[in-house]
């Protein structure tokens, strides 16, 4: 037998930046979304939309910008937690009833994606975390809820354009079914918000029925939404029984 064995070289392992390291991941997300809650807090505190009658004349004043101009309000406005209604209703007010709905639509879309791209980087911890009070309600609808599930929580009574936006970001709503279901639930809402304000401005019978026929097809597109989303809720769970 030989005596000669090679020595064995022990080296020690360097802890990884996931075991010993640092968490810079974590530490980011966490800043991240200290950021995020302070300047929601700032927002829903220090800014105040203007008047229907302030915000009127100064879209007048832009001339041919006026509508770009209310495009991006509207969709900076779709973001935070500041409610989108006084916006749907100066629309109708300043721009009737059909430009006032393309405007709105094209700025809501645009807020709401905008929304879902920003719970997509801060992940669902934080976005949980971000939705407060909202969080329950807006998980157990929305968790592999799909294209329903979203129109459901855009119909809803009480429930603002925000938590839809970021929870359906993080809680496995794809973005082509995000699209599709905002397009086509708000436009009920956003209708009979500008139907109101176009009334308001021109209280002619035309306006009124457009106001009654809007508030209608939202209560029918709500009950028909919610019913599609249980449905598809017990084909999920049947075979598991």
């Amino acid at each position: 037998m030989s005596e000669s064995a090679e020595p064995v070289e022990i080296t020690a392992e360097r802890p990884s930046s996931d075991r010993g390291g640092v968490p810079w991941a974590s530490i980011l997300r966490n800043a991240v979304f200290v950021l995020v809650v302070l300047a929601m807090i700032w927002l829903a505190l220090n800014v105040r939309l203007p008047s229907l009658d302030q915000l009127q004349a100064g879209i007048a004043d832009l001339g041919l910008w006026g509508p770009f101009f209310f495009i991006g309000l509207y969709a900076v406005v779709a973001v935070t937690p500041i409610p989108v209604t006084i916006m749907a209703v100066a629309a109708g007010m300043i721009f009737g009833l059909p430009l006032g709905t393309l405007l709105s639509m094209v700025g809501v879309v645009i807020g709401c994606c905008g929304g879902y791209g920003i719970a997509r980087l801060l992940g669902r911890d934080t976005v949980m975390r971000l939705l407060g009070s909202h969080a329950g309600v807006v998980e157990e609808r929305l968790e592999d809820g799909g294209f329903y599930a979203v129109c459901t929580l855009r119909l809803m009574p009480g429930i603002p354009y925000w938590p839809v936006n970021y929870g359906s970001g993080v809680l496995g709503i794809s973005g082509r079914e995000f699209l599709i279901a905002t397009a086509l639930s708000a436009l009920p809402g956003q209708v009979s918000l500008i139907a109101v304000g176009a009334f308001i401005a021109d209280a002619t019978l035309i306006n009124g029925i457009a106001v009654l026929i809007s508030w209608i097809v939202v209560i029918a597109l709500t009950v028909l939404a919610y019913r599609r989303w249980r449905a598809a809720l017990t084909q999920v769970d049947a075979p598991s029984k």
